[in-house]
């Protein structure tokens, strides 16, 4: 069930990370058998999270992709210390509403530039950009991918709303794995003129691993190592003290999760992957599937890994509208409603808003810096 969910999840965000499509892969797998196995969460599923993507594409612009591999293999080994010297509950000092309020911003961002893929153009350099180009984009669309864009968003939006038919749930087949396997299917019996995924022929080729950074770049180098860690590590975090709301087994061990989050990240990024968090989506659909051990999470590592060693060319044939639809999609759902009103509450409201719009507007980490300066 995992599975099925975090192979079109993974290839989203590497497209939406400007990265190589194989690192969102390559991340899913360590992610899933590295994670699972070292860390201290009985059914969390760590692998490439969207609230990673701002910094991750804004790395590979000012760095080149080797080098943001280098970075996250010295996150990973930060998030080692961090939780080797038990210092796991500190990283959850970052007020609810600053991290509510990143996620919904990165969700916005996120939205507005692959909103651009589905009308069948490019991404812009900012959220500015994007809001600026939006009339060009829709009066110049590409008709099909705007139609691969469209049954994608439709079928994520309204298949968890289907009537069951007698035991048979419609939320039982994951709503991802429906909407990007009906548009694939359509386009490729229709044989839309649309761009489709594109991966390496061999291992050996798909291989792009860390380098050294040019002599004065060590400055911006360590900075975007600290923000690696502290964003994976907080997000890792909270996400697993979310899912232990929905099971009834063993809590989570916060330093060993660290632990495990930090091993994965440095495996990561020695195999040329995205870097590695926990993810909300894939962990609450592991539990509902039924997972009582980390078993199901590195299951699910090593599914990936057979399908696409053995499947590639049925991965090829998804279109690139469809993987940006489904970014969208989640982009405007991590803007939670549910989250503002449970803020405004304890009188944070006016945090997660300051923080969202800077996120957008200024960058992810200036944004939140501003933030906490300012609540």
């Amino acid at each position: 069930m995992v599975f099925l969910v975090a192979v079109p999840l993974s290839l989203g965000i590497a497209v939406a990370s400007g990265a190589p499509l194989i690192a969102g892969i390559i991340a899913a797998v360590v992610g899933g058998i590295v994670a699972g196995l070292v860390g201290g969460s009985v059914v969390q599923v760590s692998g490439p999270a969207a609230g990673l993507t701002i910094i991750v594409a804004d790395l590979i612009m000012t760095y080149g992709w080797r080098v943001t591999c280098l970075i996250t293999l010295l996150a990973g080994l930060v998030q080692l210390a961090l939780g080797a010297f038990r210092i796991a509950r500190a990283a959850l000092a970052v007020s609810p509403a600053v991290v509510h309020g990143m996620l919904a911003g990165v969700g916005v961002t996120i939205a507005l530039a692959q909103l651009h893929v589905v009308l069948g153009g490019a991404p812009q350099s900012s959220a500015l950009a994007n809001i600026a180009d939006l009339p060009h984009q829709i009066a110049n669309n590409h008709t099909a991918a705007v139609a691969v864009g469209v049954i994608t968003i439709a079928i994520m939006f309204g298949w968890n709303r289907l009537p069951a038919i007698g035991k048979v749930r419609p939320g039982m087949i994951p709503a991802a794995l429906v909407a990007v396997g009906t548009a694939t299917v359509i386009a490729t019996l229709g044989r839309w003129e649309v761009e489709t995924v594109a991966l390496p022929g061999s291992l050996a080729d798909a291989w792009n691993g860390p380098m050294l950074p040019e002599s004065g770049q060590w400055h911006g180098i360590a900075l975007a190592v600290a923000a690696v860690a502290m964003v994976a590590s907080v997000e890792s975090l909270l996400a697993a003290i979310a899912v232990d709301r929905l099971h009834s087994g063993r809590r989570v061990q916060l330093n060993r999760e660290l632990c495990g989050q930090g091993a994965a990240n440095t495996v990561s990024g020695a195999l040329g992957g995205l870097p590695i968090a926990g993810v909300i989506v894939r962990s609450t659909a592991n539990v509902r599937a039924g997972a009582r051990s980390p078993l199901s999470t590195i299951l699910h590592g090593v599914w990936i890994l057979l399908f696409v060693a053995f499947f590639a060319h049925v991965v090829e044939l998804i279109p690139m509208a469809a993987l940006a639809a489904l970014l969208v999609f989640i982009g405007v759902q991590m803007v939670s409603l549910a989250h503002l009103r449970d803020l405004r509450k304890h009188h944070e409201a006016s945090v997660y808003l300051v923080t969202l719009l800077s996120v957008v507007f200024i960058g992810l980490l200036e944004g939140c810096s501003s933030a906490s300066r300012w609540r």
